[in-house]
């Protein structure tokens, strides 16, 4: 008798079992989906402008970029029946590194992935947030070890910049100046205009400015606003990021200097792997961890991206303009 009643309890036991080792199809992709949508409206602003290169699956870690020199102008006439010894374009390869960045939130299996739960989507957003924030603090790093730097005011060196060394529309045009003396062009993803990253304090002191306000405001003007951008002056569009670069302590009298990155056409490169896109999501359900979670007790959500690569490829398309920003 104890025997077959034990039979019958591990029946029972067995027939109340949930082997979940995967998140349904439909339920992965939404996840999957949600995370794209977010990640797509929110600001990636420091990767906004520059050329995207695919790279091919299972070709390696690095992809080759290419810049090429300005062809010098034809000056010499030309003789009568004779053939010009021509030209060759002069072009350098940079090489981009890739790496693969992620993340992920540990949930207990009180929480279910097998149907859409609104405590999983409130992570996946945030997920988002923190996938984007990532994937523009690396591109701004990069972009921010480039060669050409203007101080404001007129200074020499960032230990030399004080308290009232904003930014202003004079040093924009100066910033503007240099870009068409070196025949730099404007970017197409910045509707023909230059553009401009900004934190939200240079933000703030630049509508102080009121040649920068009045033209902001563009009164009818036919070029709309793109997405995050606060303005346009003398062909720059002005995109605001929480994440542009401070170097803290390291102006005059140890006060924070601001970076603003000014950037013309091709200035820098991303790549990422050809048909996996930026991001993606993975979704690890209860029963996924094998001996690692011996009892179902833990399940997953977290982002991931392949292979993440940014390079500058032309340092006369991006100036860094060091500043001071009011208190």
């Amino acid at each position: 008798m104890e025997l077959k009643l034990l039979n019958v309890n591990i029946r029972q036991f067995d027939d109340n079992v949930q082997i979940t080792t995967d998140v349904p199809e439909s339920i992965g992709k939404y996840y999957d989906k949600t995370l794209l949508e977010l990640l797509r409206h929110k600001m990636k602003m420091h990767l906004k402008f520059a050329q995207k290169r695919p790279m091919p699956k299972n070709t390696g870690d690095t992809i080759s970029f290419r810049s090429i020199t300005k062809l010098e102008p034809a000056l010499t006439p030309l003789t009568e029946g004779v053939t010009p010894d021509g030209n060759s374009i002069a072009m350098t390869e940079i090489t981009a590194q890739t790496e693969q960045y992620g993340d992920y939130i540990t949930f207990s299996d009180k929480i279910s992935f097998v149907t859409i739960d609104p405590v999983i989507m409130e992570y996946i957003a945030e997920l988002s947030d923190q996938a984007n924030e990532t994937l523009d603090i690396l591109g701004r790093d990069t972009l921010n070890t480039g060669t050409n730097v203007m101080f404001a005011g007129g200074k020499l060196s960032r230990a030399t910049l004080a308290e009232g060394d904003v930014l202003t529309t004079t040093d924009v045009r100066k910033v503007v100046r240099f870009f068409r003396k070196n025949y730099i062009k404007p970017i197409k993803g910045a509707g023909g205009d230059y553009a401009c990253i900004i934190g939200p304090d240079t933000e703030f002191d630049f509508f102080d400015d009121p040649q920068f306000r009045d033209i902001a405001d563009y009164g009818g003007n036919v070029k709309p606003l793109l997405d995050n951008e606060i303005g346009r002056f003398h062909n720059v569009r002005f995109f605001m990021t929480p994440n542009a670069m401070i170097f803290d302590g390291e102006g005059a009298d140890e006060v924070d200097v601001h970076s603003a990155i000014f950037l013309g056409k091709d200035a820098y490169g991303i790549t990422n792997i050809q048909g996996e896109g930026d991001v993606k999501s993975i979704i690890k359900a209860l029963g996924s961890g094998g001996t690692t979670d011996p009892l179902n007790q833990r399940q997953t959500a977290g982002w991931k991206v392949n292979a993440f690569g940014l390079v500058r490829l032309q340092e006369l398309a991006l100036v860094r303009y060091e500043h001071v920003a009011s208190q």
